[in-house]
C-alpha cells in the first residue's frame, strides 16, 4: 500500500511565526485567548498546524483515544514518545508540550528531569506538562525548570490519580476544595510553571482565582475566565463513542462519518462495485500479449 502526501495549503498558518514562551505571556497581557487542543500524531498535527492554533498538547488521554486503554495510567513514557515524534514532525508554529505519563516523574527529581529530557531531546518538544499541585508536584517542577526545560502544571481534576479525587469528576466544589485547588495553583506558579491547566473546576472559582494567576492559564471545564481554553483532539471532532465529559463541545461527528465510510467502501467491495474500471492501471495491448506468452 503506498500513500501520497498532498500538499496542504493555507496561507495564514504559513505566514505566522513560531509561538514562543514570550508571545503566550504577551498573549495573556493583551487579552488574546490562547487557543490549545491535543494532537498524537502527524495527520491530527497538520490538522492543527493549518487551524492556527497556538499550542498542541501530545496528552497523556493518547493512552485513551488512540492505544485503547481504559484509563491515562497504564501508558509508557516511551509509548507517548512515539506519538510525540509523529507529532513534532507535523508542526512548525504551534507551542508544543509533551506530558510526563503517570509513573514517569513521581519517584525523584533525577527521575522528572532525565524524562523530561527525553520529550525534549528525542521529540522536539518545547516543554512538558505534569499534574498536580502538591509539595511533590511542585517539587518536581522546580526540579525540571531548573535543568532549563519549561513546565507547564495543572489542577482541578488529575486524570492520573483520579481514583484519589473519587473518580473523574468536578473538584473544587465546596470552600475547603476550591481552596486546595488554588493552594496548588498558586504553589506550581511560585515554583516558576510558565502555564497552568485548570480542568473540571467551577467556573466562579476559576474567576475568582484568576485575579492571584500572573501565567497563563488554559481552561479544560472551567469557565470562560481563563487566558485559553483546551479540548481533547477526539471529543471536539467527535472522533469517539459516547457524549463525553460535560465541558466537551462537539465542533464535527467524525466517528459516524468514518464508520459510513468504511462500511460504503465494504458494501462496494461485497458487491463487486469497487474496485471499478477507472480505479485500475492499463498495459498496453502488445505487452500483454508478450506477458501472456511467458506465462504459457
Amino acid at each position: 500500500m503506498s500513500s501520497h502526501p498532498s500538499q496542504i495549503a493555507a496561507g495564514a498558518a504559513r505566514d505566522r511565526l513560531p509561538v514562543t514562551l514570550p508571545r503566550l505571556a504577551e498573549m495573556k497581557r493583551l487579552g488574546e485567548p490562547i487557543v490549545m487542543v491535543t494532537a498524537y500524531d502527524f495527520p491530527s498535527a497538520r490538522a492543527a498546524e493549518e487551524a492556527g492554533v497556538d499550542m498542541v498538547l501530545i496528552g497523556d488521554s493518547g493512552a485513551m483515544t488512540v492505544l485503547g486503554y481504559p484509563s491515562t495510567v497504564p501508558v509508557e513514557l516511551d509509548e507517548l514518545l512515539v506519538l510525540a515524534r509523529a507529532v513534532r514532525r507535523g508542526l512548525r508554529t504551534p507551542f508544543l508540550v509533551g506530558d510526563m505519563p503517570f509513573g514517569s516523574y513521581e519517584v525523584s527529581d533525577e527521575q522528572a528531569i532525565t524524562n523530561a529530557m527525553r520529550f525534549v531531546k528525542e521529540a522536539g518538544c518545547d516543554a512538558i506538562k505534569l499534574e498536580g499541585g502538591g509539595p511533590a508536584s511542585c517539587a518536581r517542577a522546580r526540579a525540571i525548570i531548573g535543568a532549563g526545560i519549561p513546565v507547564m502544571g495543572h489542577v482541578g481534576l488529575t486524570p492520573q490519580t483520579a481514583t484519589a479525587l473519587g473518580g473523574y469528576r468536578a473538584q473544587g466544589r465546596t470552600a475547603a476544595a476550591a481552596t486546595r485547588v488554588a493552594a496548588g495553583a498558586l504553589a506550581l506558579q511560585e515554583a516558576g510553571c510558565f502555564s497552568i491547566v485548570f480542568e473540571a473546576i467551577p467556573s466562579d472559582v476559576a474567576e475568582l482565582l484568576m485575579r492571584r494567576i500572573d501565567v497563563p492559564v488554559i481552561g479544560i471545564g472551567a469557565g470562560p475566565a481563563t487566558d485559553g481554553q483546551v479540548l481533547v483532539f477526539h471529543d471536539l471532532l467527535g472522533i469517539r463513542e459516547g457524549l463525553g465529559a460535560r465541558f466537551v463541545k462537539r465542533y464535527a461527528n467524525l466517528q459516524d462519518e468514518m464508520v459510513a465510510g468504511v462500511s460504503a467502501f465494504a458494501g462496494d467491495v461485497r458487491s463487486r462495485d469497487y474496485p471499478a474500471p477507472e480505479h485500475g492501471y492499463s498495459i498496453e495491448a502488445q505487452e500483454l500479449s508478450s506477458f501472456r506468452e511467458r506465462l504459457t
